[in-house]
């Protein structure tokens, strides 16, 4: 091989490669030991507080949507605010079966 793989050192093998870029810290470091060092991982609070966050956005995602019916049904349908208030709430309750 004629070809330099750094300008500081002339042309090696495949092994001095390795040691060479493990000397002058070209290569990646790769740690053999954990992660984190801090405290341990409460597995069971990180699945309450992901199935918390599912269950809200689920159930936000509702109302948002019902809102925008409702609203939809009060302004443009002509149902006004005490029609738009019953499709919102009959709408809620449909939602609660369908969602459990």
């Amino acid at each position: 091989m004629s070809t330099k793989v750094f300008p500081q050192a002339p042309a090696l093998r495949s092994s001095g490669r390795v040691r060479l870029m493990k000397e002058t810290g070209l290569m990646d470091n790769h740690h053999s030991g954990p992660v984190e060092t801090g405290a341990s991982m409460d597995y069971a609070e990180h699945d309450r507080t992901y199935n918390a966050f599912l269950a809200g956005a689920k159930w936000g995602t509702m109302v948002i949507v019902i809102l925008m019916i409702a609203m939809a049904a009060g302004f443009f349908g002509g149902a006004g605010f005490i029609g738009s208030l019953l499709v919102f709430i009959i709408l809620n309750i449909a939602g609660v079966f369908l969602l459990r």
